[in-house]
């Protein structure tokens, strides 16, 4: 299903959002399960796998980065069509064992990884653990006796990068991979503890993962990074003589938010993997190597709506205030990042055509003036009781919300296949929040 949203995105498969959404009545749905209310839908989702697979080169395995989405419903359709998981956390871990996915598809990335996390993984055996720090490396080391024998690990180098260009997220890129005296001291160290390396040994070193940015639209800055990687590796196996086997590209796959916005161009990005990749044939120390790419946001992002309800209408000169009864205490990026999002009329608030178009502010309940979810939108002015929807939210939606603030009721997370819709989280109302709570002292 494609929505035509603009022709900047009409190519791409996304979420279908009007009178119906993803096929079914958006009404209906609010009736059942109450607004606010985030909808998926997984034949989007397939489709946006089978696209990005064309993309990739014949050596090249994608692992779905479950932070972006770790509702179980869509993990679960992911399982089923053979995509691996990067996870960061051993909740993350459970939900992908969970959903399906097998663990040679897995691989486990993240600063700050407990000690019982990494054990977790190590006992499970994922497909790789990628080293984020030398100190993590020597937990790793102390830990090698309940780890499968050549259980993979990779080493995450330190890269220069931000995140959708925004002091917020970028600031804490340092905290982020290894320097190059520190790969070199981490390879050394492995081979001074015999952990790694030899035949039977706890570990086998695999390769380097490097990430710097997210939600890139640029084709060309992507290749850069993977022809980046690949030099980098080719000099530490140089150096130290190691066959590098897995290369790990990281996300960063990113997807138009505003109309103004042009989408990832997939047919140069395949150009140029393909050409890159071929080139690692000739080159020794990468003739055995495959690609790992990590995309969250560009799978799941535009198979996502979070829909609301307009609660109050406030005429202010020449715009209209929509007050709707979500905000970005469930979808925080708009504040975050500082971009509003596509919004839609959807249902019967769709179809009534007998209104001015007018300029209009959409803003959630919150007690703030960050909360505001889309400005300037131009649409028929909105009535109270009307459906709106804002669009591209199946990544970095719910998952990335702070849902206490104001105790308001947790939405629920709908899933929709072949035009039906289902339940895959319940809404959660402020009581079930109390009843976890307690009282110490009276």
């Amino acid at each position: 299903m494609t929505a035509v949203m603009d022709a900047a995105v009409a190519s791409e498969p996304r979420i279908v959002a009007g009178e119906r959404l993803a096929g079914v009545d958006p009404q209906d749905l609010a009736g059942l399960y109450g607004t606010p209310f985030f909808l998926y839908d997984l034949d989007v989702l397939a489709d946006r796998v089978a696209l990005l697979r064309r993309a990739l080169p014949p050596n090249g395995d994608l692992a779905f980065a479950v932070k972006a989405n770790p509702s179980l419903a869509v993990l679960s359709r992911l399982a089923r069509l053979g995509v691996g998981a990067d996870v960061a956390s051993a909740g993350e871990l459970q939900a992908a064992i969970r959903a399906g996915i097998a663990l040679e598809r897995i691989v486990f990335t993240g600063p700050g990884k407990t000690d019982a996390e990494l054990g977790g993984a190590l006992r499970l055996g994922v497909r790789a653990i990628t080293v984020e720090s030398l100190d993590e490396l020597d937990a790793l080391i102390e830990l090698a006796g309940v780890a499968h024998p050549g259980q993979g690990l990779m080493l995450r180098l330190a890269v220069d990068g931000h995140a959708e260009s925004t002091p917020i997220i970028g600031a804490g890129s340092a905290k982020f991979g290894l320097l190059p005296e520190e790969v070199d001291e981490a390879i050394d160290r492995l081979h001074r503890s015999g952990a790694a390396f030899g035949p039977g040994s706890p570990y086998q070193l695999l390769g380097l993962h490097a990430f710097g940015a997210s939600n890139v639209l640029d084709a060309d800055a992507l290749l850069d990074g993977i022809r980046s990687l690949a030099e980098r590796a080719e000099a530490v196996s140089q150096r130290h003589g190691l066959p590098i086997q897995l290369l790990d590209g990281g996300g960063g796959l990113g997807i138009p938010y505003g109309d103004d916005q042009q989408p990832l161009d997939l047919e140069r990005l395949r150009d140029g993997l393909a050409t890159e990749t071929a080139s690692w044939v000739e080159r020794p120390a990468l003739a055995r190597a495959r690609l790992v790419l990590e995309p969250g946001r560009w799978l799941a992002g535009p198979i996502g709506a979070y829909v609301v309800r307009v609660v109050r209408v406030k005429p202010r000169g020449d715009r209209v205030i929509c007050v709707v009864d979500g905000g970005i205490h469930q979808l925080v990026r708009p504040a975050l990042i500082g971009q509003s999002q596509r919004v839609v009329r959807v249902g019967a608030a769709a179809v009534d055509e007998g209104r001015p178009e007018r300029r209009v502010d959409v803003v959630g309940p919150l007690c703030t003036g960050l909360d505001v979810l889309a400005t300037d939108v131009r649409m028929p002015e909105p009535r109270t009781g009307d459906l709106l929807c804002i669009m591209d939210t199946g990544a970095y939606g719910f998952t990335e919300s702070m849902p206490l603030f104001l105790s308001h009721p947790q939405p629920a997370e709908l899933v929709a296949a072949n035009g039906r819709a289902g339940a895959a989280r319940l809404r959660s109302e402020p009581a079930d929040g109390l009843s976890r709570q307690l009282v110490p002292f009276r």
